[in-house]
């Protein structure tokens, strides 16, 4: 028999009454690691001296799962994807990971990712592109896109990702799976590489929402090396996960959702969007109200560009000690100026050096208040726009982008202006800092799709339970990835 396509709860019944041990599950998930591998591209670093842990009556004990190739890990190749790091090995382990460590959990693989999580397609990272299991010829969206395939593949019930966009929650969409991020700060991010720090988030993809709300119990806490961090002592997601949620109100962005805003719509945005309105039934018909509100589109289409500006200026600073002196492979030359541009011209792709010469530009003096300033005032109107819908509604509920997984090759869709904001709007979550998951709601033409929802700062459990209610009503839970079991 199988396991890792089991629930984490699933495993630990398991587990306690023998049916299997710790061991065999590491060993059955590291030979899924390869076989996925060679098909998905998933990995940076398999574990295979990995074994098994006690099993205790914590429900994560003796448990595989994968990390994200931005966390630091002990003594254990650390890249972020990254030629520039290609060889570093930290000498200390993430928070978020020491935390799972003491609920017994094993990490088995080190997953792949977009350079330093700067991206959204999974292709850029050094070690080459991840693959959609659910569709070879597809991307798996990025930057958590090893992690997303991984799970999706069945290879452990849930694995660790980052998301400073909707890197967590757009991958999990495309392959079919949970993507959770909460509130900022729930998760200490010491020891994740930092891309933007007032955006970036640590979360978790699973295959059911209460595995998303285990794994965030263990993961989360207040940590002395992350000021950002917060007391979060006194929620307890999975103890208190249940689907009452008769009377809740529900939001969605009538600009970005209604078919008729957008000019010679593509038959799989039609398809998504009338997806979606099955998804509000369901919603309605387990008690919930859910409405449409107006967003000033010119707000809603600033997000992207917004984004840009701010993650890109953060991403330039936090990434300026990556010169090839401290670590890395040292660059070329007969002074430190030059052994720092060989370094850096030779060790990033395209894309992460087009971010940094943004980077460096809007925050060049006399750009700043055209540029940087502007976008932070743009952040803090979307914000409190959404904040405002908050008075009146417990969560924001929209569809994730605007179908399934786009083409690798790219020669298929045909990007438009006018659906910017509906691929992009789960950068709402990171502006705010707002609790917010993905969960699947369908197919289109075999391939998964899903639906966001977001909520308050600190409303967590709230955020969960409409979403754990919606994934009752649903057939979408647990799902592998057609041929890859």
């Amino acid at each position: 028999m199988k396991y890792m396509n089991l629930s984490i709860t699933e495993l630990h019944e398991k587990l306690k009454n023998g049916e299997v041990n710790s061991n065999e599950l590491v060993k059955e998930s590291l030979e899924l690691s390869h076989q996925v591998q060679e098909k998905c591209n998933a990995f940076v670093t398999i574990l295979d001296d990995a074994k098994g842990t006690d099993v205790t009556d914590d429900l994560l004990s003796g448990i595989p799962y994968g990390v994200k190739d931005n966390y630091s890990l002990k003594n254990v190749l650390s890249t972020g994807s990254s030629n520039t790091l290609k060889d570093y090995v930290p000498f200390f382990t993430a928070t978020a990971v020491e935390n799972l460590t003491k609920h017994g959990a094993i990490p088995v693989n080190k997953t792949a990712m977009d350079e330093f999580g700067m991206g959204g397609t999974g292709t850029t990272g050094h070690t080459g592109i991840q693959k959609n299991p659910w569709d070879l010829t597809r991307m798996c969206a990025g930057s958590s896109s090893g992690s997303a395939v991984a799970v999706a593949s069945g290879v452990y019930p849930y694995a660790l990702g980052s998301d400073t966009g909707d890197s967590i929650r757009k991958p999990a969409a495309y392959c079919g799976i949970v993507g959770y991020k909460p509130t900022y700060g729930m998760i200490s991010r010491y020891g994740l590489f930092a891309f933007a720090s007032s955006l970036d988030h640590c979360g978790v993809l699973t295959r059911c929402v209460r595995d998303a709300a285990i794994v965030v119990d263990a993961m989360k806490g207040k940590d002395k090396y992350d000021m950002t961090s917060w007391d979060s002592s006194k929620i307890h997601l999975n103890d208190d996960l249940n689907d009452d949620v008769k009377g809740k109100k529900l939001f969605y962005i009538k600009e970005l959702c209604d078919i008729e805003n957008y000019e010679n719509p593509t038959d799989e945005l039609k398809s998504h969007l009338e997806n979606f309105k099955e998804t509000i039934k369901k919603c309605e018909n387990l008690g919930m109200i859910v409405e449409g509100v107006s967003i000033d589109r010119k707000l809603l289409d600033a997000i992207p560009s917004v984004y840009v500006v701010i993650s890109c200026a953060e991403a330039t600073s936090n990434m300026s000690n990556l010169t090839g002196l401290i670590f890395g492979p040292r660059g070329e030359g007969n002074d430190y100026q030059s052994i720092m541009k060989d370094h850096r011209t030779k060790g990033f792709s395209p894309l992460i050096k087009r971010r940094f010469v943004i980077g460096s530009y809007v925050l060049q003096t006399e750009n700043q208040e055209r540029y940087f300033k502007n976008a932070q005032r743009v952040r803090r109107l979307v914000v409190d726009a959404i904040k405002e819908q908050f008075k009146n509604y417990d969560a924001l509920i929209m569809p994730v982008g605007t179908g399934p997984a786009k083409h690798l090759d790219g020669s298929k869709d045909i990007l438009k202006s006018d659906t910017a904001a509906l691929d992009e709007h789960l950068q709402i979550g990171n502006f705010g800092g707002f609790p917010s998951i993905t969960i699947p709601n369908g197919f289109i033409d075999g391939l998964p799709v899903g639906c966001n929802i977001t909520g308050n700062c600190y409303d967590d459990q709230n955020v969960l339970n409409i979403a754990y209610a919606l994934e009752g009503s649903m057939e979408y839970k647990g799902q592998i990835a057609g041929g890859v079991k």
